[in-house]
């Protein structure tokens, strides 16, 4: 498997632990955190032509991946 720019272990590495601890203790972060995942592969996929999209698509996953990442990170600073 390649390895997939933006998960969530390597943007906040500081985080780690808590982003496993949280994955198990939390079912609303398990899924942001699975849902996060997801829209990231979809988006690497896009961004390397595995599986070529639209600009358009392309900008509203990345805008996702964002609020998700967004929501995810004030989860791990609370």
């Amino acid at each position: 498997m390649t390895h997939t720019p933006h998960e969530l272990t390597s943007d906040f590495p500081e985080y780690a632990d808590k982003i496993s601890e949280l994955r198990q203790a939390d079912a609303h972060f398990a899924r942001l955190a699975d849902a996060y995942h997801d829209i990231n592969r979809d988006v690497h996929r896009a961004e390397t032509d595995i599986e070529p999209t639209s600009d358009e698509h392309l900008t509203e996953m990345r805008r996702t991946r964002m609020r998700l990442k967004d929501e995810i990170f004030g989860m791990l600073k609370g």
